[in-house]
């Protein structure tokens, strides 16, 4: 069956791709050699995001474990532009696939430092901006601000002619308003959900367990919320949208396809597994036979979210 998929002008042999953050291309690589690259498990991949000066991330412990998912509190740790065109990109370079480089700043002469910096590279087949922080000009976070989002994008759109994702936060009560402003400035697609805003406990101390105070809800725990939100922006966008949050089956990317997304992501299954997003795949093409369906086209949008009020 044929699982390629059209994502922002780039043709992917199917529609799994990795969540920022939730695989080391890079480290994988060195522990599985040139096997990785022969069975590579992503149809794209999209780096750690990078930040215009070097983070060494939150203190620790910056996980924890839930029934059903896990709240993590990295912090972005990362080499900086410099370090990762330097360092990380030449490396990055030798994936059998397209590369997204994704990029956060506080302002919009930060994200512009980002993108300018990386847009003449051609091993960078697209860009990833993640909008879920503050902007240090406003105190708003833009990704949570329509206006906020639309005024990012135009201000980045005529700096680059790379395709541009917008990854949405799922912390805001009206998504399809951000998902709308992002197309508008000139996003070419957009990609939700992020990890939900959560909070762990120690019970001895009653203190807060991670090191931040709070962290990223992500796993199982959120599919279900995640699905709903991408229903509803891939109705109201003409643009694509990837989806995410909880892929952990080829079932569980079938139901986000048909709920309106072009492409899928796997993120915190592959903590667990390596090799998840081959598994998912597979497993994709199982069940859209299952379904009677002899191609993506078929399922995709099929419990999209009505767009009358």
């Amino acid at each position: 069956m044929d699982l390629s998929v059209e994502l922002c002008g780039l043709r992917l042999e199917h529609p799994v791709l990795n969540g920022s953050g939730t695989f080391d291309a890079i480290a994988a690589q060195r522990a599985f050699g040139t096997a990785l690259l022969d069975e590579f498990p992503f149809s794209a991949f999209v780096s750690k995001t990078i930040t215009p000066e070097p983070r060494i991330g939150n203190p620790p412990p910056r996980i924890f474990e839930t029934p059903s998912g896990m709240i993590n509190s990295i912090g972005l740790p990362n080499k900086g532009l410099s370090g990762f065109v330097d360092q990380d990109l030449p490396l990055l370079a030798e994936l059998p696939v397209p590369l997204a480089v994704s990029v956060m700043g506080t302002s919009h002469r930060e994200f512009a430092s980002l993108v300018e910096g990386v847009e003449g590279h051609a091993e960078v087949a697209a860009l990833e901006l993640n909008v879920s922080c503050p902007n240090v000009e406003s105190g708003l976070i833009i990704g949570q601000q329509p206006e906020e989002t639309l005024a990012l994008i135009r201000a980045l759109r005529p700096r680059t002619e790379k395709p541009l994702i917008v990854k949405l936060t799922p912390n805001v009560a009206e998504p399809v308003t951000v998902a709308r402003a992002a197309e508008e400035g000139g996003a070419d697609a957009v990609s939700l959900v992020n990890t939900l805003a959560a909070v762990a406990i120690d019970p001895g101390t009653l203190d807060a367990w991670l090191g931040a105070g709070s962290g990223g809800l992500s796993g199982p725990a959120i599919r279900a919320f995640a699905l709903g939100q991408v229903r509803e922006v891939a109705a109201a966008v003409s643009i694509p949208v990837i989806g995410m949050g909880g892929i952990e089956s080829g079932t569980h990317a079938l139901a986000f396809l048909a709920a309106g997304a072009t492409a899928v992501a796997v993120g915190t299954a592959n903590f667990r597994d390596p090799l998840a997003g081959n598994r998912v795949r597979a497993e994709l093409e199982a069940a859209l036979r299952e379904a009677g369906a002899d191609s993506l086209s078929a399922v995709r949008g099929r419990i999209a979210a009505s767009t009358s009020t």
